[in-house]
């Protein structure tokens, strides 16, 4: 076999040992994976408790292992003086001559030559047994070092006519601590000289007695710890982990179609919490989508069906007419009935194109189309063309005009207040056409559904407010809604930041809409005359037109209860950022008072009308309305008409 084949084999072995092992590595982590979180948790910290408790046993095992050692040897060293002390006593006893008895030290002496002169001590344990250590053989040392104690284990002896019991003999069987020391002996002369060595030991059977009795006690210790601490880790871990039980539980019901189930809250400072927090937030959205998606998908029902409907009404018409013509077209006075069958035919169509027409504008605008945001848009001409309109209409209406600015209602609340006078020049960016749409769709209301001798107040402001126009245009449309921007208008006004809004209100003291259908007015085909017969005119989108042209421009619509009775609709439009209006306005003002021209890009203002218009101001009658309708019709929409539509 060559080496290539050797190496190739090699490799595979290899190769299949890796195999092998990351196969285990693969069992391991699955089944480990398969194991409950709290489970996991428990059992980490039980082997962290054992791997700690453990640990400081053996440290306090060989810590104080060690102290009685050194405490040991210290003893060993003090009876060195004694023997010292009595070394001649000690060498005139031989072998034979052994102390035995009960003592704990062990004692013998050896000549220069370590040949064993005496042994004088020598312990005895209960049942005559004899445990001393195991020293060096006569004539030598052995590892045996002067001055320095060494261990030893024991030589035990115990008598054949007694039987020894366990603790004895694990006693006797204990190693032995021995300190190897030369000794001194005086000659006649009194000179020193060495007379050999002397073995003094010290079994360690108490040391080791003590020693074990301590591992036993922090054994047990331990172990109480342990269980204890596994107890309180278990409890705290479940109740920690509790609200993830919630959670699969509110995931479940949530799965089942309950979307309305939360998490319950915990705080936000604990993963947990923050975790339920992200959950139940996201969950809130969920809901919120679903419920937007079932208003939508029923909105679009009713908008079909009421479409459907009002479609019907004129092609029935149509039909019904036709057949009448054709019936009665050989009877007398053909001719005349012809006439007024056309006429009705005429009056059909023309509702069924107006009709297809807002519905082709809402389509628009709901994809985003139709609006020219590029233009300026003059409202204070806007509102002034309106007033006239709705003068000319009802000459006998009694129609104000005026500021709007913050004030306060009667219970000191902060509120939108009408000051009679001039509308102020307000100029913002949006669609002319659009807007004025807006607004004449809101004054025919006012003329369709009101007494045509009731009051009328039209008010225009600018209020800076600290919100962004995108957040105020996404609100509710409630009262709730006005009541926060009039909050960021006090916020806005005292500390000049935020955007400038154009305020309209119309202002009307009719019949006035129930609270809970004001919410409703926005939307398409409703009407305030539930029996569909349109004895008033409109098609039910004039105001859905009106909402979306609003929100095309990023501002707020909302219908309130007027003070005296009646409706309120308030139409917010941004203009521009505080600071930018200000430099604008110092622009103005310089261009004014320096170069003594007027801006070239502002439409031209209208004269001033009386401030309270009355029967004898109307002058002349149609003439406003036929100027009206050929206005709406050079801008091509049928929506701003001299009569505008009525309600949704």
């Amino acid at each position: 076999m060559s080496d290539r084949d050797v190496d190739r084999d090699a490799h595979d072995s290899g190769k299949g040992g890796r195999v092998k092992k990351n196969r285990v590595k693969r069992f391991v982590l699955r089944h480990l994976d398969g194991v409950p979180l709290g489970v996991k948790l428990v059992a980490v910290t039980t082997v962290l408790l054992i791997i700690g408790t453990a640990s400081v046993s053996l440290s306090i095992r060989q810590l104080v292992g060690n102290y009685l050692i050194n405490k040991t040897d210290t003893q060993l060293v003090q009876q060195a003086e004694l023997v010292y002390n009595n070394v001649g006593l000690l060498r005139s006893r031989d072998s034979s001559q052994s102390t035995a008895g009960p003592t704990d030290y062990f004692l013998q002496m050896r000549n220069t030559s370590n040949v064993i002169i005496a042994t004088p001590l020598v312990p005895v344990l209960k049942g005559s047994v004899v445990s001393v250590p195991s020293l060096p053989p006569d004539g030598s040392m052995g590892t045996a070092e002067l001055g320095k104690p060494f261990t030893t284990a024991a030589k035990v002896t115990t008598p054949r006519s007694t039987q020894a019991d366990h603790e004895t003999l694990q006693a006797a069987r204990a190693p032995w601590r021995v300190l190897a020391l030369q000794w001194v002996d005086k000659d006649q002369n009194g000179d020193s000289n060495v007379g050999g060595v002397v073995y003094i030991g010290l079994s360690l059977s108490d040391q080791i007695d003590t020693v074990n009795t301590l591992t036993r006690y922090t054994m047990m210790v331990g172990a109480a710890i342990i269980i204890l601490s596994v107890i309180i880790a278990t409890v705290l871990i479940q109740r920690t982990l509790a609200p993830l039980k919630r959670i699969e539980k509110t995931a479940a019901k949530i799965a089942a179609g309950d979307l309305s189930e939360r998490i319950p809250s915990a705080p936000e400072n604990t993963e947990v919490g923050s975790l339920a927090a992200s959950l139940n937030t996201m969950l809130a959205r969920i809901e919120q989508s679903f419920q937007e998606q079932t208003r939508t998908t029923e909105k679009m029902k009713r908008f079909v069906s009421d479409a459907s409907h009002e479609l019907r009404t004129p092609l029935a018409a149509i039909h019904g007419y036709a057949e009448l013509y054709t019936m009665q077209r050989e009877l007398p006075g053909a001719l005349e009935r012809a006439d007024s069958s056309i006429r009705h035919i005429e009056d059909s169509s023309t509702r069924m194109t107006v009709l297809v027409e807002d519905l082709l504008s809402l389509a628009r605008l709901d994809e985003g189309r139709g609006i020219d945001m590029t233009s300026t848009v003059d409202l204070t001409s806007v509102l002034h063309d309106a007033s006239d309109d709705l003068h000319a209409l009802d000459p006998e209406r009694t129609i104000r005009t005026g500021v709007i600015k913050v004030g306060a209602d009667a219970a000191g609340t902060v509120a939108l207040a009408f000051e009679q006078g001039g509308f102020p020049a307000i100029s913002l960016p949006g669609d002319p056409s659009r807007l004025r749409q807006v607004i004449t769709n809101i004054v025919g209301n006012i003329h369709r559904y009101t007494p045509a001798d009731s009051d009328v107040e039209i008010g225009l402001g600018d209020l800076p407010a600290a919100i962004s126009p995108d957040s105020f245009s996404s609100m509710p449309l409630e009262e709730r809604s006005l009541r926060r921007f009039l909050d960021a208008v006090e916020v806005g006004g005292s500390m000049r930041i935020g955007t400038h809004y154009a305020v309209m209100r119309f202002i009307d003291h009719g019949p006035g809409v129930p609270p809970e259908s004001r919410s409703q007015i926005f939307e398409r085909f409703y009407t305030a005359d539930p029996s569909r017969a349109r004895e008033k005119g409109g098609t039910g989108l004039g105001m859905a037109i009106v909402l979306s042209v609003v929100k095309a421009h990023r501002g707020f619509i909302v219908a309130t209860e007027s003070p005296n009775g009646g409706l309120t609709i308030t139409v917010i439009l941004p203009i521009a950022p505080v600071a930018d209006v200000g430099q604008a306005e110092r622009v103005d003002d310089a261009t004014t008072h320096g170069a003594g021209s007027p801006r070239k890009d502002a439409e031209p203002r209208r004269r001033q009308k009386p401030h309270v218009h009355g029967v004898k101001d109307l002058g002349g009658g149609g003439a406003p309305v036929d100027r009206r309708e050929r206005e709406a019709a050079d801008e091509g929409g049928s929506s701003n008409r001299a009569q505008p539509l009525g309600p949704q």
